[in-house]
C-alpha cells in the first residue's frame, strides 16, 4: 500500500506546517545559543543568575519545547482527517510562538502574552482530535 493513497490529499499542507515548526524551533535554538555567548552563560547552566534577559530568551525556547510534543500529536491526529483545517490551526500556533518569543525577548515576561493567540491553534487541533476520536468510536 502506497502512503500517498492512504493519506488525505491535502495532508501536504500539514507537512509544510511541520517544516514551518522546524524552522521556528531552529530559530529559537539559535537565539539561545547567541544569548549564551552574549550574556556569558556557560553550559551546563540552564539559566543566568545575573541576567534576566538571557533567562527570558532561554524560557521562550524551553517552554516551546515543553508543549511541542503534545502539539505534534494533536496536529497529526487532526491532520489525518481535517488536513486543511489542521494546517491553518497549526500555522497559527507556530506563528504565535514567534510572537511569544519576541515578547519574551524584551526581558519583560508579561510581554510573552503577545503570543496568546496561539491557543486558538493549539486548542483547535485538540478539538479536532477529539472529533476524530469520537468519529472512530462511532459517536457521530
Amino acid at each position: 500500500m502506497d502512503v500517498l493513497t492512504v493519506l488525505p490529499p491535502n495532508f501536504g499542507y500539514a507537512i509544510f506546517v511541520y517544516l514551518y515548526s522546524w524552522i521556528m524551533l531552529m530559530y529559537l535554538a539559535v537565539n539561545v545559543g547567541s544569548a549564551r555567548n552574549k550574556y556569558d552563560v556557560k553550559y551546563p547552566a540552564m539559566y543566568s543568575d545575573k541576567d534576566q534577559v538571557f533567562n527570558c530568551i532561554q524560557r521562550a525556547h524551553q517552554n516551546t519545547l515543553e508543549v511541542y510534543p503534545q502539539w505534534m500529536l494533536f496536529q497529526t491526529i487532526a491532520a489525518l482527517v481535517y488536513p486543511l483545517s489542521a494546517a491553518v490551526l497549526g500555522a497559527i500556533w507556530v506563528t504565535s510562538r514567534f510572537s511569544y518569543a519576541w515578547g519574551y525577548y524584551t526581558g519583560n515576561p508579561a510581554k510573552r502574552m503577545n503570543g496568546a493567540y496561539g491557543y486558538i491553534g493549539y486548542f483547535g487541533v485538540i478539538i479536532l482530535s477529539i472529533s476524530v476520536a469520537l468519529q472512530l468510536l462511532g459517536v457521530f
